[in-house]
C-alpha cells in the first residue's frame, strides 16, 4: 500500500495558519482520514499530544521521512465547526485555485484576539442589619473610606466600581481589605460591544400574501422532513421578497436553528437590521467591515456561542461561525460583490451551496434580476424556482419614459438633464415630494461613443466594446485586438467623439444651479469614507430633510423610501458599453433596481431613462421591468459568443517585473492546456498592460464542462508548482469572471 502523508495545523487561531506540520497517515487509517478531520498527534520534543486538523493530504513529504511522526488517532466523536470550515477550504482551493493557506485564511478570518468589555461591580455580603454595627466600628477607629463604602452599600445593595472611585474617592486598596473581611466582592460583567444603535422594539409578523404564504408554505414541509433545497426567489421589486426572508428564518428558528443573511453592500445595513430586529430582537447581529476591531471579535464570539440567531452581513459573514447552521439567504443574489477578487477568487453564492450542503441547510437567493447564471439553474431543475409577480400593498409599478439624448442634443439641450427629466423634478419639488437620480457608473472603463447618433466602438472579434488607453489606442481586453482611437464617427462622419464619463459631483453641482432651492444629498465613495456615513445619509433623506438623493449604484439597492416617487437614471450607457461580456446584464439590472425604487408608497411613481442605446433590449426589458424577455435575449447572445453560462470560462492571470520572462511563462502554460480540447484565447495584454512596474498577461480558456477547467486549472498548478514559477510571477486563477482583466 501507498504511504500517505497528512498537513496538519495544530493551533486553529487566525494568526497561526501558516504553521502546517507534517504527520505520517499510519496503513490502518489511509480509508478513514480525509481533510477537515480533526486527529491527536505526538508535538513537541515531550510528544505531547496535541488536538490537530487536517488540511492536506500528499503522497510525498519534504522532510526527511525517519523523522516525521504518525498520527495516533482520529477523533470521530467529534466533528465541530472548525472541521466543516477546513473542509470548505478544501473544497475552495480545488474549485478555484489557491493555496490551502489562502483558502484557510478565507473560511477562517478570525479577527485579532480583543480584550473583552467588562463592568466591575461591588456587592455587599452581610445581611444588612449587621450594618449599623459595622458602620460604629469603622467610625470609632476612624476608618473613614470604609465607612463612607460601607454606607453606600447598605443604601444600594450594589454599586459600580465607577462609583465607588469616582464618586465616593475609594482606593482599590479599601475594596480589597473590606472583601477579605468578607463585607462585600467584586463582581466582573462581561458585555458586547455594540455594533449598531439598532434596539428597536419588537414588531409583530407581518400577514403574508397569498403568493409569499404558499412559498412559506413549501419551504417549512421541506424544511421539517430535511429536504433541504437551493430556492431563486424572483420577486420584482416592491413584491415583499424581506418578508419571505423573514418568515423562512422565523420556521428556522422554531426548529432551534441560525440563519446568515448576506447583502451585497455595507449601505443596505442599517435598513435591513432595522427590519430583523423589529422581528427578533437582540437575537440579530452584523459583521462588515466598517465594524471595529473589537466590536467584529464580539460578534464572533457571540455566534460562536450560540448568543444570536441571524447573523447578516456581506460576503465575508459567510464565514461566521454558528455551530447549527439551517438557513443561508443571499438577498440580491446577482450582485458582483459576492464575487472574491482576491485569491481565492470564489462566488459566495456556490460556496454557500457547498457550505449548506456539509451542514445541512438550506438556501434562498433572491433578486428582482437574478443572475442569468441563477435562472438557467431555476429552469434546469438545478434550483427550486419561486416568483412573486405581485407588489405587496397592491403597489403599482412606475411609469417608465425613455429619453434618446441624441434627439436631446439635436433639439440644442447640452444639459445633462433632459427636457422631461427637468419637468418632472420641477413637479415633485413643488408636491414637496422626493426624487432619486442615480449615476449609473459601475463597469465603466473609458469606452468611447459617438454623442451625435450614440454608436459605440466595438471589437470585431468579440462584440464587446474597446477601452480607450493613453497611449491613445483603443484595446479589447478579451482577444488583444487593437485599433488606433477614432477622430470621426464610422458610422455618421460625427467629429463629436470621444471617451464617456461623468460624475456625482457634476451632477450635484448642475442641480444647485438648474434647481437653486432643492435641498440635494449626495451618496458615493468620497461622501461615505466615515463610519455610519451611509446610515446618516440614508435616515436623512428618509426623514425628509434632503429633496434630491444623487448617487452612484448603492442608491438603488433594497432602499425603500415612500416619498420617492421620480426616479432619474442619467447615463444608462456607462454600464452598457463596459469592457465586459456581462455589461447588458448590469445594465438591465441595475436600471431595473433603480427603478423600483419609485412608487413603493401610496403615490404612484415614474422614471426617466436617459440613454444613447434607446433600442438595446437591456434599456427596453429595463423599462417594461420584464425579466423572461430580457433572459430570452441574453442567453441567446451568451451562446452564441460561448460566454458563461452557456460555457465556462477560466482565466489565467499572471504578472511580473520581467516582461520576457511573463511572456515566455505565459507561452509554455498555453501549450500546457492547448491538447486538453480547450478553447483557448490568448495570451494577450490585460486591460492594464503595466501597473507599478509590474506587466500583465491573460489567458482566457473555456469549456463547456466546469470540471474540465478545474482539470486544466490543476494541471497548471502542477506545472508551475514543479517549475516554481510562483518565485518571481503572481499567478492567479479566476473561473468565470465577474470583471474583465
Amino acid at each position: 500500500m501507498e504511504k500517505l502523508y497528512a498537513d496538519i495545523i495544530i493551533n486553529i487561531s487566525h494568526e497561526a495558519l501558516d504553521k502546517v506540520f507534517a504527520y505520517k497517515v499510519p496503513f490502518s487509517m489511509i480509508k478513514d482520514i480525509r481533510v477537515g478531520q480533526q486527529v491527536v498527534v505526538p508535538f513537541g520534543r515531550s510528544n505531547k499530544e496535541q488536538t490537530g486538523y487536517v488540511v492536506n493530504l500528499s503522497r510525498t513529504v519534504d522532510y526527511d521521512e525517519s523523522k516525521v511522526k504518525e498520527i495516533l488517532r482520529i477523533e470521530t466523536d467529534h466533528v465541530g465547526v472548525e472541521s466543516n470550515m477546513i473542509e470548505l477550504a478544501a473544497w475552495i482551493r480545488e474549485n478555484y485555485g489557491s493555496t490551502m493557506i489562502q483558502a484557510l485564511k478565507t473560511v477562517l478570518p478570525v479577527q485579532e484576539k480583543v480584550a473583552r468589555k467588562a463592568r466591575k461591580y461591588i456587592e455587599l455580603c452581610i445581611e444588612k442589619v449587621h450594618g449599623p454595627a459595622m458602620l460604629d466600628e469603622y467610625f470609632s477607629k476612624h476608618y473613614v473610606a470604609k465607612a463612607r463604602l460601607l454606607a453606600a452599600l447598605l443604601d444600594h445593595g450594589k454599586i459600580s466600581w465607577e462609583m465607588a472611585s469616582k464618586d465616593l474617592k475609594i482606593s482599590k486598596s479599601t475594596v480589597d481589605s473590606m472583601e477579605r473581611e468578607g463585607i462585600l466582592h467584586v463582581v466582573t460583567e462581561y458585555y458586547y460591544r455594540n455594533p449598531g444603535e439598532f434596539s428597536i422594539a419588537k414588531a409583530e409578523a407581518h400577514v403574508l400574501n397569498e403568493q409569499q404564504q404558499e412559498l412559506i408554505d413549501e419551504f417549512r414541509e421541506d424544511f421539517l422532513r430535511e429536504d433541504h433545497k437551493t430556492y431563486l426567489l424572483h420577486g420584482i421589486t416592491g413584491s415583499g421578497k424581506t418578508e419571505v426572508y423573514l418568515a423562512a428564518i422565523e420556521e428556522v428558528i422554531k426548529q432551534g436553528k441560525q440563519a446568515i443573511v448576506l447583502i451585497p453592500e455595507i449601505a443596505l445595513t442599517y435598513q435591513t437590521v432595522t427590519r430583523f430586529t423589529k422581528r427578533f430582537g437582540e437575537r440579530v447581529s452584523i459583521l462588515n467591515s466598517r465594524l471595529s476591531k473589537g466590536e467584529r471579535y464580539d460578534q464572533w464570539l457571540r455566534a460562536q456561542r450560540g448568543d444570536v440567531d441571524v447573523i447578516i452581513g456581506p460576503r465575508s459573514a459567510l464565514f461566521v461561525p454558528f455551530s447549527n447552521l439551517g438557513l443561508i439567504v443571499i438577498d440580491e443574489e446577482h450582485e458582483g460583490s459576492y464575487k472574491s477578487e482576491q485569491t481565492p477568487k470564489y462566488h459566495a453564492r456556490e460556496v454557500a451551496i457547498k457550505k449548506a450542503q456539509m451542514e445541512g441547510a438550506s438556501v434562498i437567493l433572491g433578486s428582482a434580476t437574478p443572475s442569468v447564471e441563477s435562472y438557467k439553474h431555476a429552469l434546469d431543475g438545478t434550483y427550486r424556482l419561486w416568483e412573486l409577480t405581485k407588489r405587496a400593498k397592491e403597489a403599482v409599478l412606475p411609469q417608465v419614459y425613455i429619453e434618446d439624448l441624441r434627439e436631446e442634443l439635436k433639439a440644442g439641450n447640452r444639459s445633462m438633464f433632459s427636457r422631461r427629466l427637468k419637468e418632472l423634478i420641477k413637479d415633485r419639488l413643488n408636491k414637496g415630494e422626493q426624487i432619486m437620480l442615480f449615476l449609473n457608473r459601475r463597469g465603466y472603463a473609458g469606452f468611447v461613443s459617438c454623442r451625435s447618433c450614440g454608436h459605440v466602438m466595438e471589437c470585431p472579434h468579440c462584440d464587446i466594446s474597446m477601452t480607450y488607453h493613453r497611449d491613445g489606442r483603443l484595446r479589447c481586453h478579451y482577444c488583444g485586438y487593437e485599433q488606433p482611437m477614432l477622430k470621426v464617427c464610422p458610422e455618421c462622419g460625427s467629429p463629436y467623439i470621444g471617451t464617456f464619463g461623468l460624475g456625482t459631483q457634476k451632477v450635484e453641482a448642475a442641480l444647485y444651479k438648474e434647481f437653486p432651492q432643492a435641498k440635494v444629498l449626495r451618496m458615493d465613495m468620497d461622501t461615505t469614507k466615515r463610519k455610519n456615513s451611509h446610515e446618516q445619509i440614508l435616515s436623512a433623506f428618509s426623514d425628509g430633510e434632503a429633496d434630491i438623493l444623487v448617487g452612484t449604484q448603492m442608491i438603488v439597492k433594497g432602499h425603500d423610501f415612500a416619498n420617492v416617487t421620480l426616479v432619474g437614471v442619467l447615463a444608462a450607457d456607462l454600464s452598457l458599453h463596459a469592457n465586459d461580456y456581462r455589461a447588458g446584464e448590469r445594465t438591465f439590472q441595475l436600471l431595473t433596481q433603480a427603478a423600483g425604487r419609485a412608487g413603493r408608497g401610496d403615490k404612484p411613481g415614474e422614471v426617466v431613462i436617459q440613454t444613447y442605446s434607446p433600442e438595446h433590449y437591456s434599456i427596453q426589458t429595463a423599462a417594461k421591468q420584464d425579466y423572461h424577455a430580457f433572459y430570452k435575449e441574453e442567453i441567446s447572445y451568451r451562446s452564441l459568443m460561448r460566454y458563461p453560462p452557456e460555457w465556462q470560462m477560466l482565466v489565467v492571470f499572471a504578472s511580473g517585473e520581467d516582461k520576457a520572462w511573463l511572456d515566455k511563462v505565459m507561452d509554455a502554460m498555453t501549450n500546457v492546456v492547448k491538447h486538453m480540447d480547450l478553447m483557448v484565447i490568448g495570451p494577450s495584454e490585460a486591460g492594464f498592460g503595466k501597473i507599478n512596474d509590474q506587466y500583465r498577461k491573460v489567458i482566457y480558456i473555456k469549456n463547456k464542462d466546469y470540471e474540465t477547467l478545474v482539470k486544466a486549472k490543476n494541471r497548471l498548478e502542477q506545472w508551475i508548482d514543479l517549475n516554481k514559477i510562483r518565485k518571481n510571477l503572481l499567478v492567479n486563477f479566476d473561473f468565470n469572471p465577474m470583471n474583465s482583466y
